[in-house]
């Protein structure tokens, strides 16, 4: 019984696996980048200290990932400073791994007690031209008043 049970996973790792190349492979972009953000007018209205907000992105990445990009956040920072969220779409257009396309980020984020947590992901089938098919997640680093990425991602052939 058990062994029936690991061939089965093996047989599944397998298959999940098979005719998977070097293009399959999650592979890794870094670099920095710079954010200007416009403050947008919001229908949200905040009460009990809640403070609503709404801007736009503009971006330059650079490094692995050469691109620019637009975007919408929503955000809230609540009376205790150290706790807020935002969720934003970003529309990314460039290079990445010597292909030229576009794709779309989509952002959650909070802060707990100044912890955060933070959810970039490629919205599927949002990739255009080269880049079609990407899937991946990307991570914001702020140190030194700068900003960097880290960007896993997936192309297929």
């Amino acid at each position: 019984m058990f062994l029936t049970a690991a061939l089965g996973m093996a047989m599944v790792y397998v298959s999940s696996h098979a005719g998977l190349d070097q293009e399959d492979i999650m592979k890794t972009a870094k670099g920095e980048f710079e954010v200007r953000l416009q403050p947008l007018e919001t229908a949200l209205k905040g009460e009990d200290g809640m403070m609503f907000g709404r801007m736009a992105l503009d971006k330059t990445f650079k490094g692995d990932l050469a691109a620019h990009s637009v975007g919408e956040m929503l955000s809230l920072r609540t009376p205790v400073k150290t706790s807020a969220g935002y969720v934003a779409l970003e529309h990314i257009t460039g290079t990445l791994d010597g292909r030229s396309g576009s794709f779309v980020v989509q952002h959650f984020a909070t802060m707990h007690d100044g912890a955060e947590q933070q959810i970039l992901e490629v919205i599927p089938n949002s990739g255009t031209g080269e880049l079609a098919g990407i899937r991946g997640q990307m991570k914001i680093i702020i140190k030194d008043g700068r900003h960097f990425y880290e960007f896993q991602y997936q192309l297929p052939h």
